[in-house]
């Protein structure tokens, strides 16, 4: 993997600690590096686009429709951005696997350092684990971050977090945006959900200061990543998913210091690299009632004067309607540079956001040296992730890297210990003779079909005899029918749930299957919350459809091993959310 060398000298090196002569050398360096730049490459600094295609330079159709251009690589020449972020097929389609998606970052960088710029690219990616995974097998997969809650590691965290770390840096991209911060204390939020570690601030911040410390050590030849502490202020209380509207958070000041703050400011101390916008309004924040992404009394006042933090600040996608409900596109950018942030992802049209802030500088109401502010905190975080010294990544090196046999084990190990069993009424678990098996349900919502025909394999490579009927997430009268026939002729029936709260359906489906007698096993494969809908008297939390997820699952039903996980939310009743049937902390073992 060789080194690449950028303008403006000589590198500074990078040791650990950064001491002061360090800092103060890298300072020089930009400076000399910002003289040199013409204010459009710098503008261009700002702002981490997303590509279609696999390889920089496949030709596609959307990038000349999105930016006149054909491929990647020309939209990293023609526009000098800062960096660029991947999507698997529910977005771009930039992910085929690991070796594949080496040579793209490679081929981006290339593009990059052949530019007017000649700067290496932030390539970034949001590999949360769970249900937000961009990378899957033959890369290491991971439960999602509520499963870790249950775990209650932060040990665990940290090795998790190494992991997908170097495994990505591994495949050229340097920048995660996680680990999510946000403390999931609403448990109808429409899209945090199990992506939070938990309702508890303490925990949620233990956690996430340990995913940062995980992520940003160094200590490998591939280097580390940079993470991102996720959706400032917090995104935990909403009703309203920010991809398809506005969400209001009406906590006081008062309950914000002490419920969503913790995990940032743990995220903080423990040195976070950037921190995310949250497309919300918080007027007890900021009365104007603007987003928290354009608001300067939440990323001015609050996150970089109160809390001291002077990272990065990455919005979230300018093309939610969460930030687009109030503002055009071409206001967007200006307004959240006003605000203090640095990187712009997304923008649903860059030549128009480009334009909008050279025509600010140009008009006076920015200055170059509000851009110059920007551009160097980045150009810093490229230099401490050694981004600048070394962008390239040894393709040939991936297999042996990425989806180890010591990353799939490890992560199976820690995701042993996250299974928590709410209900076992009928001591129906574990079911230590082989039996027979029907596994119904969704746990995986984009392929509906995948998560009962994994868990039903690995049923059967335990000894058992098991069927899958997936059933989808709202299944008709007819496959309802199907699977209550079937439940008839076996001994076990396992039900994957996901998101009860919204699927009536659903319910139906597992009330019918327990007025059949059967013995019932219900699985909440996503959020726990769906324990609270469907009175079972076997109900077990995975918090993940993932299938490192759903072999420890097999493990715990089996008798292999014992449930560990324990509740790191409250789970109301589902009609009267008042009440609470299963509390932090709850969890059966044996």
């Amino acid at each position: 993997m060789a080194t690449v060398s950028v303008v403006a000298g000589a590198i500074p090196a990078v040791r650990p600690g950064h001491d002061e002569n360090q800092i103060r050398a890298v300072q020089t360096w930009t400076d000399a590096l910002l003289r040199r730049m013409t204010l459009e490459q710098k503008v261009g600094q700002l702002f981490v686009v997303s590509v279609w295609g696999k390889a920089a330079d496949e030709v596609h159709s959307m990038n000349r429709a999105t930016y006149g251009v054909d491929t990647p690589a020309e939209v990293v020449r023609r526009y000098q951005v800062g960096g660029v972020i991947y999507f698997n097929n529910s977005g771009t389609d930039n992910v085929d696997g690991p070796t594949q998606l080496a040579s793209f970052s490679n081929g981006l960088q290339r593009a990059a350092l052949a530019s007017g710029a000649r700067l290496p690219l932030v390539v970034a990616i949001d590999q949360e684990g769970g249900n937000v995974t961009r990378v899957e097998a033959p890369a290491t997969e991971y439960p999602g971050n509520m499963a870790i809650g249950a775990g209650r590691s932060a040990a665990d965290a940290r090795t998790l977090a190494s992991i997908n770390g170097h495994e990505l840096r591994a495949m050229g991209v340097n920048q995660n945006f996680a680990p999510v911060a946000d403390v999931n204390s609403n448990p109808l939020n429409p899209v945090i959900g199990a992506r939070s570690f938990s309702a508890r601030p303490d925990l949620a911040a233990d956690l996430v200061a340990a995913e940062v410390r995980g992520y940003q050590a160094s200590g490998r030849a591939t280097g580390t990543v940079s993470s991102s502490a996720k959706h400032f202020p917090g995104h935990g209380d909403a009703a309203t998913d920010s991809h398809t509207g506005l969400p209001v958070i009406s906590r006081t000041a008062e309950e914000w210091r002490a419920v969503d703050l913790p995990p940032f400011r743990a995220a903080v101390a423990a040195g976070i690299d950037s921190i995310m916008t949250a497309h919300i309004q918080f007027p007890s924040l900021d009365p104007t009632g603007v987003p928290a992404t354009v608001s300067r009394p939440i990323m001015t006042d609050l996150l970089r004067t109160e809390m001291g933090y002077q990272g990065v600040i990455v919005t979230d996608s300018l093309g939610m309607q969460g930030v687009r409900e109030m503002f055009g596109d071409a206001e967007i950018p200006v307004l959240a540079l006003e605000a203090g942030v640095d990187q712009l992802l997304m923008p649903p049209n860059l030549t128009l956001a480009m334009d909008s802030v050279l025509a600010a500088v140009r008009s006076g109401r920015l200055t170059e040296e509000r851009i110059d502010e920007s551009v160097r905190r980045i150009v810093e975080l490229k230099w401490k992730r050694g981004i600048l010294a070394r962008p390239l990544v040894n393709v040939e090196r991936v297999p042996a890297l990425v989806g180890t046999p010591e990353h799939l084990a490890a992560v199976q190990r820690l995701t042993d210990r996250t299974v928590t069993v709410l209900n076992n009424d009928n001591g129906l678990l574990p079911v230590r003779s082989p039996a027979t098996a029907l596994v119904v349900g969704v746990g995986d919502t984009v392929n509906p079909a995948k998560s009962p025909t994994q868990l039903a394999s690995h049923l059967s490579a335990s000894g058992w005899t098991a069927t899958a009927l997936p059933t989808g997430t709202r299944p008709a009268e007819a496959k309802i029918a199907d699977a209550v026939a079937a439940a008839q002729s076996v001994g076990v029936v396992v039900v994957l749930t996901n998101n009860l709260s919204a699927n009536v359906a659903q319910r139906t489906l597992l009330t019918k299957l327990l007025e059949t007698g059967r013995p019932v096993i219900a699985v909440a494969s996503q959020v726990p919350y769906d324990a609270g809908f469907v009175r079972a008297p076997t109900w077990v939390a995975t918090y993940s459809w993932r299938d490192v997820s759903l072999r420890s699952l097999t493990k715990v039903i089996t008798g292999e091993i014992a449930p560990r996980g324990k509740l790191p939310v409250d789970v109301p009743d589902g009609a009267d959310p008042t009440t609470v049937r299963y509390p932090f902390d709850h969890g059966l073992t044996w």
